[in-house]
């Protein structure tokens, strides 16, 4: 894959993370600037100039968290997510939710967003420790629009963070006026 297309998978991904989470490709394709249907479940050659298919806001050619004809090492993986007070600590009893991706690449940069539904959102942040634990913000997301939250381009982490992401020690959660702790929470896996 050439250097243009390794810097630009990123942005793809978290194009394609938005559109999925808001549910406006379902069972679509892109190809020559047009949006075409597909119906083969099949994460297509990035070369083809198409876009994977999208079905109620999940990926479909997904096998064990790597997308299919992608370059060896190129991705640290992707982690769909889906957010819930149960996993915060302490547990939060809320009908707060959220949904999204999150890609950490191999090269230690973050892409991804979340949606969230029932919380009046203040922070939403990718922050660094073990299930059940709480620990420090490592990345801020920033609100792109009404109950939506994106990691900020260029966003990396470090060697120790990566390390951390990689035994499952990074975890999103999202902070509302009623919990400034943390509302809504996932743990992000590399698996």
């Amino acid at each position: 894959m050439n250097t243009i297309a390794r810097k630009l998978m990123p942005v793809l991904l978290g194009a394609l993370t938005v559109i999925g989470a808001t549910g406006c490709a379902s069972q679509a394709g892109m190809m020559d600037g047009k949006m075409q249907s597909k119906s083969e479940g099949k994460m297509p050659n990035m070369s083809e100039g198409k876009m994977p298919n999208m079905s109620n806001g999940k990926m479909q050619g997904m096998s064990d968290g790597k997308m299919q004809d992608m370059s060896e090492g190129m991705m640290g993986g992707m982690s769909a997510i889906k957010l819930d007070g149960m996993h915060e600590v302490p547990p939060v009893k809320t009908a707060a939710m959220g949904h999204g991706a999150i890609t950490v690449s191999a090269d230690k940069s973050v892409t991804g967003s979340i949606m969230t539904m029932g919380i009046d959102a203040k922070a939403s942040h990718i922050h660094e420790g073990a299930t059940g634990t709480n620990g420090p913000v490592i990345i801020p997301l920033s609100k792109s629009a009404d109950d939506a939250w994106v990691v900020p381009v260029g966003a990396m982490l470090t060697d120790d963070q990566y390390a951390s992401y990689m035994a499952g020690n990074l975890y999103v959660n999202v902070h509302s006026a009623a919990h400034p702790n943390g509302e809504i929470r996932v743990q992000l896996s590399p698996k």
